[in-house]
């Protein structure tokens, strides 16, 4: 990427992963860029713990690290997961690939490392300038003008700024100001399911405790318990449970009703998270959203990205992924219309939107999978079916999860061929229990016929 654009100014509201990434891609562009965030500088400060969940970065994520070469900087602060480890209720483990081998991995990493690592290498790009302690109280959608809050004083001003990227998350400040101009389209929902972190330690001496490379999961049908891995030996465990009902947050009120829970449904579990009851109190218990709106763009002054404009739950694992895809995509608009920024904007909701909402809509598909199908001998089945699928027709073939994790598919068309693979398995292993039983030659009508 060459830098290639005058020294104009482009000011993104929000530091965080995709914030943080699109400001090295404008300023590679030889724009200049300024960036503000309400927190401090994660650099500097500790970020409180149990309020993140631990990332699964994909091929989607590592090419636009790659764009701005990063990638093998990053690679080395996380841990390659070839496949999901899961935990029975008995305490057995069962071991599914992701891919068809072990170059279709993912990576954990942790949020707080991986977001410095993006601004120290923003920091270091010439025309960047990053702001911290700064909330933006709104942006006036016709002149770019901000409203800021310095947060260790607590005084207020007015920036006039030529364009405005809202980067700020799912409570985005920037689309709060946009849901007054006309005809802006908002749509929030929340599961019925929320989260908590707790932490797995690095064992006595020092090693993982489980398996470190793979993603681990209890799946108990209307909630589960997952553990991703991290350098320093630890797991980071995030339990998805409701939030009302007879096993829910609401019922786990006390420390006797929260160690009984886990020793019930988590028992392996367990003796791996010391002062469980205690963590577990303290704990937030964050909520699971999915944002759509439209448009994403006010003539050439706003535009949203990443989680501002199309949050979602983070179950395929690609929120991050989507988001820094997000900022390829728009650094792909700007060499061929620039200075029409709002044809950059436009063109770049264009591209997106359509598949910002399939992958919204499978991420939480892929939840019911995850907390329900994970255990059941029919889906495992389908599972090794689609890797022989795959194996057997490489060019016709690949399953939906690889489309959407180890292929940079545009995500409504991994949807749609996936919704003809999920037909397809199904009434090839209807009658049947084992590979051995699959019909090749009706097999190979249907992948003729339908893919």
């Amino acid at each position: 990427m060459q830098s290639s654009l005058s020294d104009e100014k482009v000011t993104l509201v929000g530091a965080g992963l995709a914030g943080s990434l699109l400001a090295i891609f404008l300023a590679k562009r030889g724009l200049h860029v300024e960036v503000y965030e309400r927190r401090p500088d994660l650099r500097q400060v500790t970020d409180s713990a149990g309020r993140s969940i631990n990332l699964a970065m994909s091929t989607r994520g590592l090419h636009a690290l790659e764009q701005v070469g990063l990638a093998e900087e990053i690679k080395h602060c996380a841990i390659p997961m070839r496949g999901r480890m899961i935990h029975t209720l008995d305490g057995a483990l069962h071991f599914q690939p992701y891919g068809k081998d072990d170059s279709e991995v993912l990576y954990a990493i942790a949020r707080t490392e991986l977001n410095q690592k993006l601004l120290q290498a923003a920091e270091h790009e010439h025309g960047v300038h990053l702001v911290f302690q700064q909330r933006c109280l709104g942006v006036n959608c016709s002149t770019g003008e901000l409203h800021l809050r310095d947060e260790a004083t607590g005084a207020e001003r007015l920036l006039p700024c030529s364009r405005v990227i809202g980067t700020d998350g799912s409570a985005s400040a920037v689309r709060v100001s946009m849901l007054s101009t006309p005809r802006f389209n908002f749509v929030q929902a929340y599961l019925e399911h929320g989260y908590k972190e707790l932490t797995i330690p690095p064992g006595s001496d020092g090693t993982w405790q489980l398996e470190k490379n793979a993603l681990h999961i209890w799946p108990r049908g209307t909630y589960m318990l997952i553990a991703l891995p991290n350098v320093d030996g630890s797991f980071t465990c995030t339990l998805f449970l409701p939030f009302e009902g007879a096993n829910s947050f609401a019922s786990l009120s006390s420390a006797d009703t929260v160690l009984a829970f886990f020793q019930q449904q988590f028992p392996d579990a367990v003796p791996l998270i010391p002062h469980l009851a205690e963590t577990f109190s303290a704990h937030p218990t964050g909520s699971l959203v999915t944002i759509t709106c439209a448009p994403w763009y006010i003539a050439d002054k706003v535009l949203l990205l990443g989680d501002a404009v199309h949050a979602i739950v983070p179950f395929y694992g690609q929120g991050m992924n989507c988001a820094f895809e997000d900022c390829t995509y728009l650094d792909a608009c700007i060499e061929p219309y620039w200075p029409d920024w709002e044809r950059i904007f436009q063109t770049f909701m264009q591209q997106r939107k359509e598949h910002t909402d399939a992958i919204a809509e499978m991420a939480i598909a892929h939840y019911i999978e995850m907390r329900d199908r994970v255990a059941d001998a029919k889906f495992l089945l389908q599972k090794q079916l689609e890797l022989e699928l795959e194996r057997r027709y490489p060019e016709r073939f690949i399953p939906q999860y690889a489309m959407v994790t180890f292929h940079r598919i545009p995500y409504a068309i991994a949807r749609h061929k996936g919704v003809i693979q999920e037909a397809m398995l199904q009434e090839l292993c209807a009658s049947i229990e084992s590979l051995d039983e699959v019909d090749w030659e009706k097999a190979d009508d249907l992948i003729t016929q339908r893919l």
